[in-house]
């Protein structure tokens, strides 16, 4: 994987606010990738120093090898987790792109 792409889904994960959670699916569409599983690559091997914790599975729930850890930094934060799920309304959503401008008209 090239850099820029790495360093795209980086900052995709450090702008997760506080207090909330993501999919990997969600990081991945919004650094514009098509697979989720190139997230988990970038935070195992380079995501010590972003907030990885507040990246889950769709359903809300943290892999199993790490659940222990994710969930207790993900409640100290605030996110409510019940029985190893966290709330579904505190999953981040990112703003959609602009739309690319042309400089074409309509009309």
């Amino acid at each position: 994987m090239d850099e820029e792409r790495h360093e795209r889904i980086r900052a995709v994960v450090a702008s997760i606010p506080e207090g909330s959670w993501c999919s990997y699916g969600d990081v991945a569409a919004a650094a514009g990738e098509k697979s989720a599983r190139v997230v988990g690559t970038v935070l195992r091997e380079d995501g010590a120093d972003v907030p990885w914790h507040r990246v889950l599975r769709t359903t809300g729930t943290p892999a199993p090898h790490i659940a222990v850890e994710q969930i207790r930094r993900l409640t100290l934060e605030g996110v409510l987790v019940v029985d190893a799920r966290a709330a579904k309304d505190q999953r981040h959503v990112f703003a959609a792109p602009e739309p690319e401008r042309t400089g074409r008209s309509c009309t």
